[in-house]
């Protein structure tokens, strides 16, 4: 369409640009950013210049897109063919307005960004794909990628691709064995496949050989040894298994894969109907997985053998890999195991399962370089039990004990032998049986599977006091004899008896010390002597906080003693009750009664104590340095046990920041603080009694202070000066009392962020600057710069800085010239200058003299009104 066409049918195009909401794509001429969908049809209104010029007569453009876009003389800037984002995203255009051929208005730059839209396919990378994937290879575990691009914008949901399996050939079974990720397009197997999926069955090759003619028929003849002496080539098994190897191994296995995948590719992340898409075939070839787990494998302990023993054989996957063996566990045992070149693993020695059990051997199989060539192998061997150990009875002599008169049926005790045979096996099962009983044979029964030992008779001490018994304990194999003690002790038939019952009162400071003994009780008991029925035990009631405690040797003497410090105010009595009693239960029918208990009344006799600060942990507060005069900062909050009156005194305050109140204990602040004089205040408050001072409790009280920015940077040194021949900068160096945030890093600059014509200053760090001289002076010269440093949180201040300009010696230092006079004074010049000198001096003595004077009689006056104004607060 030419443009004079464009022309003839803009006013019918603006008409329905109108109608479809473009009445306000109008403008002046300036500046514009729009954006236009690709493939809009033609001629299509952008966009409408209006100048305030009436004389203009037409517009021009300038820039790039000429031949997409155009402008009308009315200012319609229109397409005047197709936009297509692929081949340009974005154009910028000059508009000028135009008075005849002179420009009057403009240039305004339009920049029109190309809104893309999904009209690009994606498109795989390769129109088919070859993959190779191995039997039993771990699902999920990527073997194959397939790739895409799509021409529509990168960063639009159009480019956004998503990846699917539409068909896996052959699915005779209808189970995936392969899958795919939507996002990176990566092909593993399923947990399916790695289960099921077997390569094409095929005769399998050793180290160093491969596939021939030659070792095809050794194979055939080793393995199907013919009946009669027919050729190779006439043989019809032979031939049909000739024509499957070279399938197998001789030709393409491209051309005749085990599986073959269609794979989709589509945009807009495959969520649209609308989503255009691609299509390839990945053709996938099974191989062989040779480097199989042989294990576990079992071998027996003490196995009679010809050493090293073959027990397993692995085969890597590359030819003429070499292998190394190592045991995974990290001991000092000896590690009894070898492998071969070709993969045999030897057994080089008997094991013994009751050294180790299982061991864990490590196969690796690496190339000539040393290069692991598959992923480490971890073979478990377990060693088999065999019945090589006897029963053990664990000790000597097994003793138990039984009260007399016990019913029939009671149990004495359980024997557990053990085996170190392998437990839960025949090897380990024990039985066990009795084989004498001294002196009464017929008294126990053994359980011959549990080792229990009951009673057949009621045992009486008059009978017998202890019993021997040989058991013997054996397994299928061996057997052993364990010697077991019974002894028959006394039933607790009598009770414990104090010697005295009412230990009557005692009386025991406030401050008796922990550990102290209070009172010595005796008990005894009749029953058999160092039996559980002749032991004591005392047992205490009536003990408020658990204060005593009775220590005793169980042979009837305890000793009552204080085992947590007394108080009068909590407890100032206790009424104690002491038990004996027996470890052994009473015989039935008999009860502890009166005589196996004592009494003891204590009272506690108040002492005159400290008083005490009622929190336990030393308290320490924050505040901020500018708390306000007058502020609490904290109560030290003390008591004393008895209830009499305390005051406070406080010490530590150097800076004479705070005032205590003696009363209250409360102390508040009285000065303005200061962080930068002292951070940290330890202070030291003591309560003591009124009527007696000497009964006194201190506390340490730590106060620290917050910074707060109360402080300005200054700078360290005021002035400096600077060689005419040769000038250095000046270094800045500024400082400030108060720590971060409200100190470094520090600005410097000149006031009011100007700029000087012979000055300029440069940041160092964040407490220094460099001061540059542009330009020199005629002549020596003392500047007074003004500088402004202002701290991290804006806070500063406008400060001098003298620097002279001057000429510099070889050292470095300014030069000044001796002075020199052309005249000398006279004699009578000399002595009146000396006269008036020395009126001088004593005039200014006399004056320094009336006002020292005058000083010393005011201070006396405030001294005298300040001691006035301490007997009023006092």
């Amino acid at each position: 369409m030419t443009p004079t066409l464009h022309l003839l049918l803009l006013p019918l195009l603006l008409s329905v640009a109108c109608g479809q909401g473009l009445k306000d794509k109008k403008g002046p001429l300036e500046n514009k950013a729009l954006d236009v969908p690709e493939q809009t049809v033609v001629p299509y209104p952008i966009y409408q210049f209006q100048v305030s010029d009436p004389d203009v007569t037409g517009f021009q453009l300038t820039g790039e897109g000429h031949e997409d876009i155009q402008i009308a003389e009315d200012g319609w800037l229109y397409l005047a063919e197709p936009l297509d984002w692929a081949r340009n995203s974005h154009y910028i255009i000059g508009v000028e307005a135009l008075v005849g051929s002179d420009v009057v208005e403009g240039p305004a730059f339009v920049t029109i960004s190309v809104l893309d839209i999904n009209n690009h396919a994606p498109t795989f990378e390769q129109s088919a794909y070859a993959a190779m994937v191995r039997e039993r290879t771990r699902h999920g575990v990527p073997f194959v990628r397939v790739s895409a691009s799509d021409l529509d914008d990168p960063e639009s949901p159009n480019a956004r691709l998503h990846f699917s399996l539409v068909s896996q050939i052959p699915n005779r079974n209808k189970t995936p064995f392969f899958q795919i990720d939507p996002v990176t397009g990566d092909i593993s197997i399923t947990e399916d496949g790695e289960r099921m999926l077997k390569a094409r069955e095929s005769l399998q090759y050793g180290m160093g050989e491969s596939f021939s003619s030659a070792n095809l028929k050794k194979k055939f003849d080793d393995y199907c040894t013919p009946t009669q002496d027919i050729p190779h080539e006439l043989n019809p098994f032979y031939t049909c298994l000739e024509r499957a190897e070279s399938r197998t191994r001789g030709g393409d296995r491209q051309e005749d894969p085990d599986y073959t995948l269609i794979v989709r590719v589509e945009d807009l992340a495959g969520a649209s109907e609308n989503a255009l898409s691609g299509i390839t075939s990945v053709k996938v070839v099974v191989e062989h997985n040779l480097w199989v787990n042989p294990g576990p494998l079992t071998v027996r302990e003490h196995l009679k053998a010809q050493y090293p023993m073959v027990i397993a054989k692995v085969g890597a996957n590359q030819p003429n890999a070499s292998y190394r063996l190592q045991q995974k566990e990290r001991e000092t045992l000896r590690f009894p195991f070898s492998i071969t070149d070709e993969g045999e693993v030897l057994l080089n020695e008997e094991l013994d399962r009751e050294e180790k059990d299982m061991y864990i051997l490590v196969v690796m199989a690496e190339d000539h370089h040393g290069d692991e060539v598959e992923s480490p192998m971890e073979i478990q061997v377990v060693v088999e039990d065999i019945n090589d150990n006897s029963p053990e009875c664990g000790s000597e002599e097994i003793v138990f004990e039984i009260q007399e008169n016990e019913p029939v049926g009671s149990v004495v005790g359980q024997l557990l032998a053990s085996d170190r045979d392998e437990e839960g096996t025949s090897n380990a099962l024990l039985m066990y049986t009795i084989k004498t009983v001294l002196p009464i044979n017929g008294a126990f029964s053994l359980d011959a599977v549990s080792g229990r030992i009951l009673t057949r008779d009621m045992l009486r001490r008059s009978d017998s006091t202890q019993y021997t018994l040989m058991v013997n304990v054996s397994d299928q194999v061996f057997s052993t004899m364990c010697k077991v003690l019974i002894n028959v002790i006394d039933v607790n038939n009598e009770l414990p008896l104090f010697e005295k019952n009412n230990h009557g009162s005692l009386s025991l400071a406030e401050d008796s010390s922990v550990g102290q003994t209070v009172l010595t009780v005796k008990a005894s008991d009749a029953d058999d002597p160092g039996t559980g029925s002749s032991e004591i035990l005392f047992e205490i009631t009536g003990n408020h906080g658990d204060t005593f405690a009775v220590e005793t040797d169980g042979n009837g003497e305890g000793r009552l003693v204080i085992v947590k410090p007394l108080d009068f105010e909590a407890f100032p009595t206790y009424t104690l009750g002491i038990n004996a009693r027996n470890p052994e239960p009473l015989m039935a029918g008999l009860d502890y009664d009166s005589k196996s208990s004592a009494s003891v009344f204590i009272s506690v006799m108040d002492v005159d104590e400290d008083p005490e600060f009622q929190s336990s942990a030393p308290p320490s507060v924050s505040v901020p340095e500018d708390l306000p005069v007058g502020e609490l900062l904290f109560t030290a909050d003390a008591k004393d046990p008895e209830g009499k009156d305390i005051s406070f005194k406080m010490e530590g305050d150097v800076n004479g920041w705070l005032v205590l109140d003696a009363a209250t204990g409360a102390v508040k602040t009285k000065a303005k603080l200061d962080r930068e004089t002292l951070e940290v205040l330890e202070l030291t408050i003591t309560a003591f009694e009124q009527g007696n001072p000497k009964k006194a409790t201190e506390r340490v009280y730590t106060v620290h202070l917050l910074d707060v920015n109360d402080n300005h940077p200054k700078l360290k040194e005021s002035q400096a000066f600077i060689c005419t021949k040769g000038p250095q900068p000046v270094v800045l160096r500024a400082v400030d009392p108060d720590s971060f945030p409200f100190s470094e890093p520090f600005t410097f600059s000149f006031p009011k962020g100007k700029k000087s014509p012979n000055w300029e200053i440069t940041t160092v760090d964040g407490s220094s600057a460099l001061l540059k001289m542009k330009k020199a002076p005629a002549e020596d010269k003392t500047f007074s710069i003004p500088i402004s440093i202002i701290d991290n949180q804006g806070l500063g201040v406008t400060q001098k800085f003298e620097v002279t300009v001057c000429n510099c010696t070889s050292l470095g230092y300014c030069y000044v010239a001796p002075a020199t006079h052309s005249f000398k004074y006279g004699m009578g010049t000399t002595v009146g200058i000396l006269a008036g000198t020395m009126a001088f001096i004593c005039i200014a003595f006399a004056i320094v003299v009336h006002r020292i004077n005058k000083s010393n009689e005011e201070k006396k006056k405030k001294a005298a009104a300040g001691n006035g104004d301490s007997e009023q607060m006092l």
